[in-house]
């Protein structure tokens, strides 16, 4: 007998195996898929409210973990336990999606109403849903998902990253917990192709991938002839844009924790700045001391660590190829921070704030991913818009000033999913989440949300004859 291939989950922290997993075989792939769709309808005729019911038992049953689960995520992807982990915010979208599900799954009646008639559109499940969950906020974004997937009456498949493989396990644990019934929520460890084969056989109703652009081509490419509908949210190079009327203090700390937060390694971190040439002097000053004094580069498992590594070394090296490639076109570097730990080859990597940058480096052009960020001085807004927009992504943008109208008139004319003034790298559940260009297609949260995870079903009923 062939022994199964095992996916290895290696620490960033000290490179040690910290979880070994094999794959699914084929059979049990069969059944994960044959439990999910022998449960769904079952599960969409269960009532709204004790579905949400459950969920909130689940979500309970999470959270009660999660002294055991920051140490957890620490040693699989790096972030510091300081940070207490995940969970105020998926307590937020999860309680968000329970309080706006019966008003969002209602069936929407016919706008002109006819005698003798009854006419509406219902929101029916689109069946058997996957989600292919991410490392870097790997509870978060998994929620984005799964909870309002069920809550509509799918069946949900989670397969893992490789990075953050006990995730899956520990939400398995609390669907358990929660009393769920079998086949509703199931996860599964795959390979790469593995994942494909299931995309292809069309026994995926929906699928959900958050990950890289190529990621993104290879889902697309491997669903092709299903019709299964997707939401892909895939890279990000999300901009921000400092006017003359900012108040600074409150900029300079709100983009230093947009750039730098979970080393870098967020959806919509703050990856270039552009700020106003009237006072970019005492912004760059302002963000190079900010970051200086906020993060402290070391072992995440330490309290006064405020900066762990990068979940695996060959994403520090990038950006330590991007860098030293805008160092030699031309770009000042303020920090050079020194560690030992901070060398080639190590996922460690101390944050940097770059000047003197233009869109000819890679590093104001492609994604980022990690701590480092570059400052843009700018003339006009006509200037930081046309930049803003020069780029392959649009997730996020931010825009600085203290004036709402002039923040709408720009950011009306950037191409993003979400405009922010004066806050950024935040996901607000009452909001769509959603991209434009290579960041992707669909969307997640709020009532939008919902209806990409259902499929709209007409009835025209004449009840007088």
């Amino acid at each position: 007998m062939i022994p199964l291939e095992t996916i290895t989950l290696k620490s960033p922290i000290d490179g040690s195996i910290y979880a070994e997993r094999p794959i699914a075989d084929d059979k049990a792939v069969s059944a994960v898929v044959e439990r999910a769709r022998a449960a769904q309808a079952g599960w969409a005729a269960t009532p709204i409210d004790e579905r949400t019911g459950a969920i909130l038992k689940m979500l309970e049953a999470l959270v009660a973990m999660n002294d055991d689960i920051v140490p957890e995520i620490a040693w699989q992807m790096g972030r510091p336990i300081r940070y207490g982990g995940e969970f105020g915010g998926v307590k937020e979208r999860t309680n968000y999606m329970v309080e706006i599900a019966q008003a969002a799954l209602a069936p929407v009646m016919a706008s002109n109403p006819k005698d003798g008639f009854r006419r509406y559109v219902k929101k029916d499940a689109l069946g058997v849903v996957m989600v292919i969950a991410p490392w870097n906020y790997p509870y978060l974004t998994a929620v984005n998902t799964i909870v309002p997937a069920l809550i509509a009456g799918n069946t949900v498949i989670l397969k893992h990253a490789a990075q953050t493989l006990l995730v899956g396990e520990r939400f398995a644990q609390a669907f358990e917990a929660a009393g769920f019934p079998k086949g509703v929520f199931q996860n599964i460890v795959l390979n790469h192709a593995q994942t494909e084969k299931l995309l292809g056989s069309g026994k995926i109703d929906h699928v959900n991938f958050t990950g890289s652009v190529a990621g993104g081509r290879a889902i697309e490419k491997a669903a092709a002839g299903t019709f299964m509908t997707l939401g892909l949210e895939l890279g990000g190079k999300d901009p921000a844009y400092v006017l003359p009327d900012a108040k600074l203090d409150h900029a300079v700390a709100n983009l230093v924790e947009g750039a730098f937060f979970n080393s870098g390694q967020c959806c919509c971190g703050i990856e270039r700045v552009y700020v106003h040439e009237k006072v970019y002097d005492a912004f760059v000053e302002g963000f190079v001391a900010e970051t200086k004094s906020a993060y402290v580069l070391g072992n995440p498992l330490d309290e006064k660590t405020t900066m762990g590594p990068m979940a695996q070394a060959r994403f520090a090296d990038m950006i330590r190829e991007q860098k030293a490639e805008a160092l030699r076109k031309g770009a000042t570097a303020h920090l050079n921070l020194k560690s030992e730990q901070d060398v080639a080859g190590s996922p460690y990597l101390s944050p940097e704030v770059l000047t003197n940058v233009d869109h000819q480096m890679s590093v104001m052009r492609e994604e980022s991913f990690g701590p480092i960020v570059g400052i843009m001085k700018v003339r006009s807004d006509e200037d930081a818009i046309a930049l803003m927009n020069d780029s392959p992504y649009g997730l996020t943008a931010s825009i600085w000033t203290s004036d709402t109208e002039h923040a709408i008139a720009i950011g009306d004319r950037v191409e993003t999913g979400t405009v922010f003034m004066n806050r950024c790298d935040y996901l607000d559940p009452a909001l769509v989440w959603t991209g434009v260009k290579d960041t992707g297609k669909g969307a997640a949260l709020s009532a939008i949300g919902y209806d990409n995870l259902t499929r709209p079903k007409s009835y025209h009923l004449r009840e007088k004859i």
